[in-house]
């Protein structure tokens, strides 16, 4: 090699590392705008409202005292934490043994149960919510005979602890097992061969690797249990509700914005505390380079039998009954009462017309901006520390309560609510993070090489993603699209904020009826529930219907559904 290349060697290495700053910039720059004009400046301006109380022209504002001082509002934080806590220990108690028993036990149908542990995933909040008032509601398959022997479960907080392990349980059960699956064999074999019992052997060897991802899950159950808002708002009843719920109140219906948006900023300071809990145990994540996992066995004895009907019976109680219990009582209103008289009306139309339209706008747009991020982050990969924080960044839509984000647009654009593109830019908000998510363990799982050979042969970067990147990880693609077509399908918080009359959507119709006295609005709803299961379902399908089976992802990568 002559002087002359030697020289201008440094040169082609700051030409080439200029290059690649100003492709991860301009690839970041859409996303990273997106999310400061409707995530960051939303958020900073409820902060503001609610810390210094500043005037807002058009809007009252209330002249109460701080919301620590309301008895109302501390029991009402009190019953929210509780609720939450009391759902963690429930979901670990069930969710361990049904864990062990998928993770360790060959048997028929073990495939098709872990399928259908990720439909709750998918379930709109409301679907979810009618289903267990079909099932333990008054006039439920159980709840009624319940109520006939005096165990009524109406006005309890029951029905809204079931919602909330019906939406859990299966994140809990999906952690353990995962947990469990990094445990050596070697480990167990020498345990037991050092005389440990089966139960000592757990708790020495077992129970240390797994204890890690039942925390991980814990942190996002009490996370999404905490800022749950339509659970909450169907089954809680105005004395078990929750913060998210009386945040809803005193915006909607007694205009007391000061109050909300003190309260809010608590809520978000107290999320932020269990967001940053997740991160720090997800970062302490670390599963071994080369393990041999336990094998699993088959179903011998009657202990091991008993154990595997309690768990399977348990979970299809808490998780699959209520759907089904659902579509039973949605086909009796259909046929034998006065449900199916609202497929006939000009409103459900509108509605299902609005659901599907907005919600693919917005899956086109969280497409695009979930395709930007990932590519934004592996241009970083370069610069370890910012390519963490990008990375991290695309959690934070689903860390913000859906109730604080619809009301910081509520005050920071009041001159936009009468315009749908809000709406939909709201809903990509909370849906682009699922994309961004599965394409980013795509790439990051793509061998260099590939795109390498491509550029090598004289393809430019724009075709070497066409040609080889996108057919590579379009499983993934198409799996974080069917993740945030199911949350846009049931967004249900945003929605009933922002939304209009002419704006319409399966959701709010659902709990128009739901508000509404009569038999024949309960069978409305059960019905269009039922409709809305249906195109859930087909989200469903979408993920699972292509492809090898895949572990579900966690709850902050599905989803978000869980906090409308």
């Amino acid at each position: 090699m002559t002087p002359t290349r030697f020289s201008r060697a440094p040169a082609v290495r700051a030409s080439i590392r200029f290059r690649q700053r100003r492709t991860m910039l301009w690839l970041a720059a859409g996303p990273a705008l997106f999310a400061l004009a409707l995530l960051v400046w939303p958020v900073a301006r409820l902060l503001w409202q609610g810390l210094w109380g500043e005037p807002l022209a058009g809007l009252p504002l209330d002249d109460t005292g701080p919301w620590w001082l309301d008895a109302h509002l501390q029991w009402r934080v009190g019953w929210t934490l509780v609720q939450a806590l009391t759902t963690c220990v429930l979901c670990l108690v069930l969710g361990l043994p049904m864990a062990w028993v998928l993770a360790r036990l060959e048997f028929t149908g073990r495939m098709a149960w872990q399928r259908a542990l990720m439909l709750p995933f998918v379930v709109p909040t409301l679907v979810a919510a009618l289903g267990i008032l079909a099932l333990w509601g008054p006039r439920g398959l159980l709840g009624a005979p319940l109520a006939q022997a005096g165990w009524s479960l109406e006005g309890s907080p029951w029905l809204l602890l079931l919602g909330n392990l019906f939406f859990n349980l299966s994140l809990v059960v999906r952690a353990g097992m995962d947990g469990l699956a990094q445990v050596s064999a070697q480990r167990v074999a020498v345990a037991r061969t050092l005389g440990a019992t089966p139960w000592r052997a757990f708790w020495r060897v077992e129970w240390p690797v797994m204890a890690p991802w039942l925390a991980s899950a814990l942190c996002l159950v009490f996370l999404y249990c905490f800022t749950g808002f339509g659970l909450a708002l169907v089954l809680g009843g105005q004395r078990w509700s929750t913060v998210e719920v009386e945040i809803y109140t005193l915006i909607a219906h007694e205009l007391a914005l000061a109050s909300a948006a003190a309260l809010a900023v608590a809520m978000l300071a107290l999320t932020a505390g269990i967001a940053w809990a997740y991160a720090w145990v997800e970062r302490r994540l670390a599963s071994p380079a080369r393990i041999t996992p336990v094998a699993r066995r088959p179903l011998q004895g009657a202990a091991v039998w008993g154990g595997w009907a309690l768990a399977l019976g348990g979970w299809l109680l808490l998780c699959g009954a209520p759907l089904l219990a659902l579509l039973l009582q949605a086909a009796q209103a259909a046929w034998f009462g006065q449900g199916w008289a609202v497929l006939g009306e000009a409103n459900t139309w509108l509605a299902v017309g609005n659901t599907l339209r907005f919600s693919g706008l917005a899956l086109a747009l969280a497409t695009a901006l979930g395709l930007l991020h990932a590519l934004a982050g592996q241009a970083m990969r370069r610069w370890a520390p910012a390519a963490l924080a990008w990375r991290a960044s695309a959690y934070a839509p689903l860390v913000v309560s859906p109730v604080a984000l619809a009301f910081g647009l509520l005050l920071l654009y009041p001159q936009w609510l009468a315009s749908w593109p809000l709406l939909v830019a709201a809903y990509a908000l909370l849906a682009y993070p699922f994309v961004a998510k599965a394409l980013t363990a795509a790439l990051d799982a793509l061998p260099d090489s590939y795109v390498q050979a491509a550029a090598s042969l004289g393809a430019r970067p724009v075709r070497v993603l066409w040609r080889v990147t996108l057919p590579l990880v379009a499983p993934a693609l198409r799996r974080g699209m069917a993740f945030a077509a199911a949350t846009m399908l049931g967004e249900f918080a945003v929605s009933l904020l922002l939304s209009r009359p002419e704006w319409l959507t399966l959701s709010t119709l659902i709990y128009q009826r739901l508000g509404r006295p009569g038999s024949a609005n309960l069978d409305a709803a059960l019905v269009l529930s039922a409709l809305l299961m249906a195109l859930a379902l087909l989200a469903f399908w979408l993920i699972e219907g292509r492809g090898p089976q895949r572990s579900a992802p966690r709850r902050a990568q599905p989803q978000d559904s869980r906090h409308a």
